[in-house]
This record gives structure tokens, C-alpha cells and sequence, in this order.
């Protein structure tokens, strides 16, 4: 590992030092307003790292990213806030940025409406925000099985990307390493891609900070953008969780936590 690298086990001495002389701490709440390098990361995250309890038909969407939802909506996570002992968020109508957007501040228990559908907010996370839908039509359009595992690109993937069926996310978890198993993702190495259309990048590395950002995304929609992210703190793809356990100047290193 480098003089620079960080891992899951601590940091040394001088990089404690460092972080305490530059004031600088990574954030685990949300926004998009990433893209300086990680050069004016925001304050950390004062947590609970959730709030809520996300229900197994919900849908999950991403910190920074977007999802369709059934009825040609769509949302997007855009921000959080914090104050140790209870957790909010920004959520904006659309599944990417467009200007003129909505946006609603969210806990859990609030309730949305969407191009006509409603939703409850029922967890709220550092790395994603659980949708519930009311409708009945709604859930089972969710959870509706693709003609195809296979993705093709572009809109053709949105039922493996923006889905809560069971098959497609066993099949995009096979795609990962097992639980307890690392991925390495290079930095400035490309788009990493898996099974069900799913596609991983490293926006930056930034030493000096220990901060990170990994940018998702699937059926050409940006579904998740986390900016600012240390080790220690949770990520989400394809509804696997992952733990960032090491940071170097070439690599970020996710360690899959859940099964």
C-alpha cells in the first residue's frame, strides 16, 4: 500500500494528524454537488446512519442517483441532513436532473406523490432513501419479472435496473463478490460492469482528505453518486451493501457486507 493508504484496521498517526490540521472530514449526507475532486468534502455526517425500516417491497434509491418508478416517474436522492439523533432528506421529482424540479424534504412517514402515484417514505439511510408505494398495481409492477436477464443498454434494462423482483437482484448479486469478499474498483480505471446492466466508476481519490467518490449507473440513468465517502461508511448497488475498507492512491476497496 502507499503512503497514502487508508484501511479499515486505522490510520496512522501523521494521516490523523493531517485530517486534524486541515479541518477537512468527509460527509455521509447526501447531495450532488460533488465533482470538486473531494477538495471541500462537507462536515461529517452526525448520524443515526438509518432511520426507519426499509419493508422488502420498497424501492431503494441511491444517495446522488435516481430511480424510475412505475407510471413513467421518477425521484432522485439528492441530500440529506442529520443531527444525531434524527435523519432527513431531499428527494427531487425525476429520475435525473432536469431544471424546475420539485423537491420535497423527507422523513420517515412522509408521504409523496409521483406523476399520480403515492408513496410512503419508510427508511432513510447515509447511502439510500426506501420507497414504499401505496397502490397494490404499484408494488406488483416493481416486482414484475423481465423477459430477459440479459441487459441490452439504455431504457430496454429498466426492469433490471428500477425492480424489487427477487430474481433480478439475486442474479445482480451473484455479480459481486461474496459477503465478506472485497471489490477493488481502479481509480481512473474505467466503467466496471455486471450482470444485469449495472456499471461502477471511480469519480476521484483524494489522499489528502481520504475521501472517495463512486459514481453507478444503469439503463442510462445515474443510480447512485456517492461523494465524500471514507472508509468505514456503507454503500449500496443493485441492493447489496458493501463497507468502503481501504482507500490507496490507485484503488478504492469495497468489502460486501451483506448476503
Amino acid at each position: 500500500m502507499s503512503k497514502y493508504g487508508i484501511t479499515g484496521a486505522g490510520v496512522t498517526a501523521a494521516a490523523l494528524a493531517l485530517l486534524a490540521l486541515t479541518g477537512c472530514a468527509a460527509s455521509s449526507d447526501g447531495g450532488d454537488e460533488g465533482g470538486d475532486g473531494g477538495a471541500t468534502p462537507a462536515a461529517r455526517d452526525k448520524g443515526p446512519a438509518c432511520v426507519g425500516t426499509a419493508p422488502a417491497d420498497g424501492a431503494h434509491v441511491l444517495r446522488g442517483g435516481g430511480f424510475k418508478l412505475p407510471g413513467g416517474g421518477g425521484v432522485q436522492y439528492t441530500a440529506a441532513d442529520a443531527d444525531g439523533t434524527t435523519r432527513t432528506a431531499t428527494l427531487r421529482d425525476g429520475a435525473r436532473y432536469a431544471s424546475g424540479q420539485r423537491q420535497w424534504k423527507v422523513e420517515p412517514g412522509t408521504e409523496i406523490t409521483v406523476s399520480g402515484h403515492g408513496y410512503t417514505v419508510r427508511q432513510i439511510c447515509t447511502y439510500r432513501v426506501v420507497l414504499e408505494p401505496k397502490a397494490a398495481e404499484d408494488r406488483a409492477a416493481l416486482a414484475a419479472a423481465p423477459e430477459s436477464l440479459e441487459p441490452r443498454q439504455g431504457a430496454a434494462d429498466d426492469g433490471l435496473c428500477f425492480t424489487t423482483n427477487s430474481t433480478v437482484l439475486a442474479a445482480a448479486a451473484k455479480g459481486f463478490p461474496a459477503k465478506g469478499g472485497t471489490l477493488s474498483l481502479l481509480d481512473n480505471g474505467g466503467v466496471q460492469r455486471f450482470p444485469t446492466g449495472l456499471s461502477l466508476t471511480v469519480s476521484y481519490i483524494d489522499p489528502g482528505t481520504g475521501t472517495t467518490g463512486i459514481d453507478a449507473n444503469c439503463a442510462a440513468i445515474p443510480v447512485a453518486g456517492y461523494e465524500g465517502v471514507r472508509v468505514g461508511e456503507t454503500v449500496e448497488f443493485a441492493g447489496v451493501l458493501f463497507d468502503v475498507s481501504a482507500l490507496t492512491e490507485q484503488a478504492v476497496e469495497l468489502t460486501r457486507t451483506s448476503a
